[in-house]
C-alpha cells in the first residue's frame, strides 16, 4: 500500500511538473517581438504627439534623436521616469501623462522605441 502511495505521488509530481515545462515552452514559442515603429504608432501612442520631422505637440523624431545623441542621453531612462527632460521641459508635464504607458513596456521594447526614434537622427 506504502509503495503504491508513493508511485502515485510520484507520478503526480511528474505530471504536473511536465504540464508546467510544456505551458512555458508555448509562451516562449508564440511571443513575438514588437518592433519600435509598432509600439511608437501603436501601443506607446506616441505618434499624437510626435512626427518625424516636425513638432507638433511635441519635438520632432529628429530632434529628439539628435540631442539625446548629442548629449550621450538614454531616452529608456527618460521614458522610466528616471532621468531630466532635456529638449523641452515645459512639455514635461504634457509627457507624465504618457509615462503610465512607457513604464509598462519591457526593457526591450523600451529599447526598440529608442533604437527607432535614432534612426531619424541625421
Amino acid at each position: 500500500m506504502k509503495k503504491l502511495s508513493l508511485i502515485i505521488t510520484l507520478f503526480c509530481l511528474f505530471s504536473c511538473k511536465s504540464k508546467e515545462d510544456k505551458s512555458e515552452t508555448s509562451v516562449d514559442e508564440t511571443s513575438t517581438k514588437i518592433s519600435g515603429q509598432e509600439l511608437f504608432e501603436g501601443e506607446g501612442n506616441c505618434i499624437a504627439c510626435h512626427k518625424s520631422d516636425q513638432k507638433v505637440i511635441g519635438p520632432s523624431l529628429q530632434e529628439i534623436a539628435k540631442i539625446y545623441k548629442d548629449n550621450k542621453a538614454s531616452i529608456v531612462l527618460f521614458l522610466q521616469e528616471k532621468s531630466e527632460p532635456i529638449i523641452d521641459p515645459s512639455q514635461y508635464e504634457i509627457m507624465k501623462t504618457n509615462f503610465a504607458i512607457t513604464k509598462s513596456m519591457s526593457e526591450e521594447e523600451l529599447k526598440a522605441l529608442e533604437n527607432y526614434i535614432f534612426s531619424f537622427s541625421k
